[in-house]
């Protein structure tokens, strides 16, 4: 026990009171086995123990051996094999040996000659010198000239200093390399009048002490800096060998164990001491205990400089103590020890007859079950923390701890110590212990304790709220749930804010929710157990959008059942600008958030006045409201308005609904619209919608149905321009009344008059349906129109006496060309106006031209440029003559057959009797039928072939003797009959997007013709199959359509369907594109890299790559963006797009958004490159139908396909790519666009690598017609494309302005940039 200040008798008390235990176990070292294996065979029990030289004077050990010295001047080393070795390293005797700890290092005193002249060696034991170790450094240890004994010798581990102590009570210090003698130097550090006893380095950080003990004081020095200060630490001192140096245990403290005490020392004080009473012998420090050996005969220290040999052979007691545990681990007696050493971990007791006694320390596990039998756990504690036993040990320790209190029935003492177990010990077995009402308080501390240190589930959050309910302790509950920060909190807040729930504490519960944010369980209780709505509400008010959004979905049903008109108005404040409603807090100005408004329909459902509030503000303060917003209001609208019995408020329902439709809010949702006036009997805006929906038929047929003549003659003067048809059911309608309608029939024949509507005889059939309609009614209508086939016809008679004419006067001029020379005297290029000059091209029409404009405008080498229009406007009449020149051949036979049926009779095949004669008969009517129409002198309008030409109008056309007889028609059966066995093959490639594409044509084609039937036919081209090879590098034109051309060529489809951008602006002969369907955004699109996705080319990372297979894009993108690579990429898109994803070698892609939006691939667009940033392809996004020049029949089918917008705008960029006589291989791009009238269009040519560029954009006058407007009466073919329902006019306009742009960038200098990029390309 630590007693600084204690007399002798408590000295003595206290050290009764250490506890002795048997911590080591003591044998005698044997003799080792012999070569043979074989213990020495001596007869003399003694003879099997180890025994040292005889004449031992001094020990030491280190470094795997035990060191002694004897008075024959031998020092031997005794090794763990127990293999005794030793060298002579004096003459006379070896007095002190000092072996260091870190280093094969052995210092040494001895004597050379008789008398007082003791030497200092210095021995390598790793080097050797004949067989011994080699000495290093030998020098005398008197400090002076006077001769003195020394008395003890310490040596610093770094073997930088080396102190010698000698009887006189002087010290010396050798400073510097101990091993050398160049490089040390030896001083005297101490002078005093007592004999030193003890010496001992400490090192601390930089700084080193040396104690110095006498048999009278102890005092330190700092020896590592300069005049080595001194400090006297105490008046007491010790005999040799009684000091000793801790460990870091013990901080490195000095020991000096005294015949009273045991003391400790810092180097600038004195620490505690021990009453450890005793005549002490030896102290020594091992593995954090002292070892003390003492006798209890009391001799004074000096002594033992008089007369060592002298004592008598008493019983000496080895104590072993720990001094942080207060306890002696061992004691045992011996006799005459020599010395204690530590080696080897066990400590070795050295005897005067030879023998060595090792002391083995027990394993710490037995150690600490012996105290655990004696019941010494907090003992047992201290040894496992002073052994540094690990945590999973320690918490053993206090569990058996904890155990042994309980069965004792301490529990308050048992759950102290279960809660140093927390983190190791399973807290269900501490738990099952308490769970005793009695036994709840210490339950509560363990579960406290549990939640302080992070360790607790849900489980034991809900059983210390439970004990805490249970004791009633509300002080407690609020401190455990009412913590400052978020990272106090050391339970479960859910499971927590659920118990409280439970248990009534609902102020609690909604304390926990509101402040760790657990807005759910806050508005449960609120609404459900505390029935408070309005604070409900308001609370949600406070939340962040997200969750304010979240929880009046959930919750505003109930809100609004409760408190509609504040949850209305929260409503309204969240679907349109809403801020949460925090005091002092949030930024005003910052924008605020928007919900969906259509998703908070349903918390309306019982609740129509608050719907229809909010609906009507949505609409009004958010103009751009979801559809479903305006769905919803429309259907309030009408239901109250179906409902209302008063008729004003009724008036004012049927104003806002009519409003409402017009506000144009239904455009996408037409049907919808529809359904819900038709639902509810809202004529007014069932007939509003009809008109907007273009479904005149249907406005028609309601005032029909009403019997509202006059309506009806309106509907057909507002809309028959647009549906001519309306006229036709207009008098079909009028017919079949029996009541007078003789004024609304004269309107509407005279209208069909005018407009040319119906053929009479199908005004006549159908005016027979009228049993009061009389000739009169129509005479005028007959007469005017007979005269106006009277007048056609003989328009018709000069005409062809007029081409006879001229035929002749051509035949002459063949037949002059033939037999006479032709001289051509031409002065001028008939193109350029300019003077000829050879080489040039003369044709025997006249003309004449430069070879270079020749080259430039003509179509053929045969045709010459001027005259190829007329001459193909000639050739085409005289192709459509030859296929309906058996029209009227058809017609008559038609009407003999149908005679035939009627009257029972065979034809005649010659075409003799009533049939013949009927064809020979100069009626009116067959006058009229056979009439060429005035329009267009090559089409003769019979009756039949108007029939068939256009079956939807002419669809209750007949026979003559069907006019009077009001049978059935012939020819609509025969057409009828002809739809269904006729099948149409459209040709397209295998990609994806390809068949998307036909599907879309051959929908509409579907759409327009229901009786006929097509079969899609799917091939690949050769730019499908090479795919390794960039567009620009394969040199062959029509690489997507050459194919599919073929195929058409050789009757194996009829038609083809392709991107306008891949066909060439020159076809091959025979072929022709029939039309071009309406243009997607015809802008290109990034596509991105999942992990890029939310950039822009501008933001994408130095040296990213982007995949393009076009010059156009990287010519024009490299420029703007240099930090780019752009690398070629083919495939399909859905090759390019798995190439994109799946690969990590492109982080973007470019593509033509028109393909992204016909596969359904939105989504994937990241950037869409306006024109500004990039200019588009010639046709890019415009679909082409491709046919046989000659096919007219399918020339008819696909035309109606037309966009005039579309159109022209393609035509205007073909011409200007065709003049540049650009493609694949330069980069060539356009924009177009339509404003008032005006086309401007915008080109541009680029170097491969867009450093060099030319742009310019001219304009033209032209006015897009309405489609199916009556064209041009031949079929020109303009850049590839022939359209008939467009005037001609506006086609030439538009292919001289695609010219005149090209025209205008070849003058400035486009055709040398265009012939590099050429050059440039090919040679890569």
């Amino acid at each position: 026990m630590l007693l600084p200040e204690a007399g002798p008798h408590a000295k003595m008390a206290a050290y009764l009171q250490w506890r002795r235990f048997v911590f080591f176990e003591k044998e005698l070292v044997k003799e080792p086995l012999g070569n043979d294996g074989a213990a020495p065979t001596s007869g003399s029990t003694a003879s099997k123990f180890f025994c040292l030289p005889p004449g031992i004077t001094v020990c030491d050990s280190g470094r795997g051996s035990l060191v002694f010295g004897d008075i024959l001047a031998e020092i031997w080393f005794l090794p763990r094999s127990l293999q005794l070795t030793g060298f002579q390293a004096y003459k006379l005797r070896v007095t002190h040996l000092y072996q260091l700890k870190q280093h094969n290092i052995l210092a040494s005193v001895g004597e050379d000659e008789e008398g007082i002249n003791p030497l200092v060696k210095i021995w390598n034991l790793e080097k050797r010198d004949g067989g011994n170790p080699l000495c290093t450094r030998i020098f005398p240890a008197i400090p002076g000239t006077e001769p003195t004994v020394v008395s003890c010798l310490t040596v610093h581990e770094n073997l930088n200093f080396m102190a010698i102590g000698f009887t006189d009570g002087s010290v010396t210090l050798n400073k510097g390399d101990i091993t050398r003698d160049r490089h040390s130097k030896t001083q005297i550090l101490h002078k005093g009048n007592y004999p030193v006893t003890g010496l001992a380095f400490r090192q601390a950080g930089k700084t080193t002490h040396l104690f110095v003990v006498t048999t009278e004081n102890v005092q330190s020095y700092i020896v590592s800096g300069k005049d080595y200060p001194r400090v006297e630490l105490d008046t007491h001192g010790c005999g040799l060998r009684c000091s000793a140096l801790s460990d870091p245990s013990q901080d490195l403290q000095f020991i000096v164990a005294g015949d009273e005490c045991v003391y400790l020392y810092q180097p600038d004080e004195r620490g505690p001491c021990f009453a450890f009473e005793g005549h002490k012998l030896i102290a020594h420090w091992f593995r954090g205990y002292l070892v003390i050996v003492s006798r209890d005969r009391k001799v004074s220290p000096k002594s033992e400089f008089t007369n060592r040999d002298s004592q008598s052979s008493d019983k000496q007691i080895l104590n072993i103590y720990d001094l942080c545990n207060k306890f002696i681990a061992y004691s045992a007696v011996f006799e005459d020890v020599v010395d204690v050493l530590a080696e080897w971990g066990s400590l070795y007791v050295l005897t005067r007859d030879g023998r060595v006694h090792a002391l083995q320390e027990k394993d710490t596990q037995t150690k600490l079950e012996m105290l655990f039998k004696k019941n010494l756990f907090e003992m047992a504690i201290n040894l496992a923390k002073s052994q540094h036993l690990d945590s999973d040990g320690l918490a053993q320790i206090f569990m058996q701890y904890g155990d042994h209190l309980y069965s004792k029935g301490n529990h308050d003492g048992a759950v102290q110590q279960y809660i140093r177990t927390i983190g190791r010990l399973e807290p269900s077995y501490v738990i099952r212990k308490f769970l005793d009402a009695q036994r709840i308080h210490n339950l509560t501390a363990y579960l406290q304790t549990l939640h302080r240190q992070s360790l607790a589930n849900a489980d034991h959050t809900t059983l210390l709220l439970n004990c805490y309910t249970k004791l009633k302790d509300s002080s407690k509950l609020e401190e455990f749930i009412k913590t400052k920060s978020e990272s106090e909190v050391h339970f479960d807040v859910e499971t927590a804010i659920k118990v409280l729930r439970q248990a009534g504490y609902y102020s609690h519960a909604l304390y926990l929710a509101e402040n760790h944010a657990h807005h759910e369980w806050y508005l449960k209780i609120q609404l459900e157990d505390i029935k408070n709505y309005q604070e409900a509400l308001q609370y949600i008010g406070k939340l962040p959008f997200e969750q304010a959004e979240s929880n009046m979905k959930r919750y505003g049903k109930i809100l609004m059942h409760h408190i509609p008109e504040q949850t209305t108005q929260l409503l309204k404040g969240l679907c349109t600008d809403y801020r949460p409603s925090l005091e002092g807090r949030g930024d005003r100005e910052a924008p605020g958030f928007r919900a969906n408004s259509e998703e908070f329909i349903p918390i309306f459902a019982n609740n129509p006045r608050e719907l229809k509030a909010f609906l009507e503000h949505m609409s009004e303060v958010q103009p751009d409201s979801p559809q479903g917003i305006y769905d919803t209001l429309l259907e309030l609208r009408l239901q109250n308005w179906a409902h209302e019995k008063d008729p004003q408020v009724k008036e004012k329902l049927h104003t806002e609904a009519i409003s409402l439709l017009k506000s144009g809010r239904f455009c996408d949702v037409f049907d919808k619209a529809l359904v819900l006036c038709q639902m509810h009997d809202f004529q007014d805006g069932v007939l509003y919608l009809y008109e907007q929906g273009k479904l005149f038929q249907q406005i028609m047929h309601y005032h029909m149905q009403h019997e509202q003549y006059r309506q009806v003659i309106a509907v057909c003067e507002r809309h028959g321009e647009q549906d001519p048809s309306l006229w036709e059911q207009a008098l079909s309608y009028f017919a079949r009344k029996e009541e007078d309608c003789k004024e609304y029939v004269a309107a509407v024949l005279k209208h069909i008059e005018n407009k040319n509507l119906m053929p009479p005889l199908l005004v006549v059939q159908t005016l027979a349906h009228n049993s009061t309609a009389t000739l009169s009614i129509i005479r005028d209508y007959l007469v005017q129109k007979l005269q106006k086939q009277s007048q056609q016809i003989a328009q018709d008679e000069l005409r062809v006496r007029r081409y006879r004419e001229e035929t002749t006067r051509i035949r002459q001029e063949i037949q002059e060309l033939k037999s006479s020379p032709k001289i051509f005297q031409k002065t001028k290029c008939s193109i350029c106006n300019s003077a000829l000059e050879l080489p040039s091209v003369h044709f025997l029409c006249g003309h004449s031209f430069h070879q270079h404009c020749f080259e430039s405008y003509s179509e053929s080498d045969a045709d010459c440029p001027t005259c190829l229009p007329e001459n193909r406007k000639v050739m085409d009449m005289i192709r459509a003559q030859e296929q309906k020149r058996d029209l009227h051949d058809q017609f008559q036979h038609q009407v003999g057959m149908s005679r035939c049926k009627r009257e029972g009779t065979a034809p005649s095949r010659e075409g003799s009797g009533r049939d013949a004669e009927l064809s020979r008969s100069c009626s009116p009517v067959e006058v009229w039928a056979r009439a060429p129409c005035a329009s267009n002198p090559r089409r003769p309008r019979s009756l039949a072939s108007a029939d068939l030409r256009e079956p939807r109008r002419y669809r209750c056309a007949g026979t003559l003797s069907g006019v009077m007889s009001g049978n059935g028609s012939a020819a609509a059966t025969a057409e009828k009959n002809g739809s269904k066995m006729r099948v149409i093959r459209v040709g397209t490639r295998k990609s994806q997007l390809a068949r998307i594409q036909t599907d879309t044509v051959v929908a509409m084609l579907k759409t327009l013709h229901p009786s006929t039937q097509f079969e899609i036919i799917a091939m690949s081209t050769t730019g499908d199959k090479i795919l390794d090879t960039a567009l620009s590098k394969i040199g062959e034109k029509s690489l997507f359509t050459k194919e599919l051309e073929y195929a058409l060529e050789k009757n194996e489809v009829d038609l083809v369907v392709h991107s306008l951008k891949d066909v060439p602006t020159i076809l091959p002969p025979g072929f022709t594109i029939g039309a071009i369907c309406k243009r997607e955004n015809p802008c290109d699109a990034v596509v991105f890299h999942p992990k890029f996705i939310g950039k822009t080319l501008e933001t994408l990372p130095e040296k990213s790559i982007v995949g393009t297979s076009s010059l156009r894009r990287v010519a024009q993108l490299q420029r703007k963006f240099p930090h780019l690579e752009f690398k070629n990429i083919r495939g399909n898109l859905n090759t390019r797009l798995r190439k994109l994803d799946e690969q990590q070698e492109f982080s973007a892609i470019i593509l033509a958004v028109a393909g992204l939006q016909r596969m359904g691939w939105q989504n994937r667009v990241g950037q869409i490159l306006h024109p500004e940033e990039c200019m588009y392809a010639v046709g890019q996004g415009a679909l082409a139908v491709e046919v046989r020049a000659k096919d007219q029949d399918i020339l008819d089918l696909v035309s109606v396909l037309h966009d005039p917008e579309t159109l022209l705008r393609c035509i205007a960029e073909r011409a200007f790519l065709r003049h540049l006589e650009g493609g694949c291989s330069v980069p060539v791009a356009v924009h177009t666009m339509m404003s008032d009238g005006q086309l401007y269009l915008t080109g541009g040519v680029w170097s491969l690598d867009g450093s060099d560029s030319m742009q310019e954009t001219m304009q033209a006058t032209i006015q897009v017609p309405a489609q199916h407007e009556d064209g041009p009466e031949d079929d020109p073919q303009l850049v590839g494309i022939t359209a008939r329902n467009i005037p001609r006019g506006a086609q030439r306009a538009a292919e001289n302005l695609g010219t005149s742009l090209a025209s205008l960038l070849l003058n400035k200098g486009a055709k040398s940039i265009l012939d590099v990029a050429r050059q440039l390309n090919d040679a890569h």
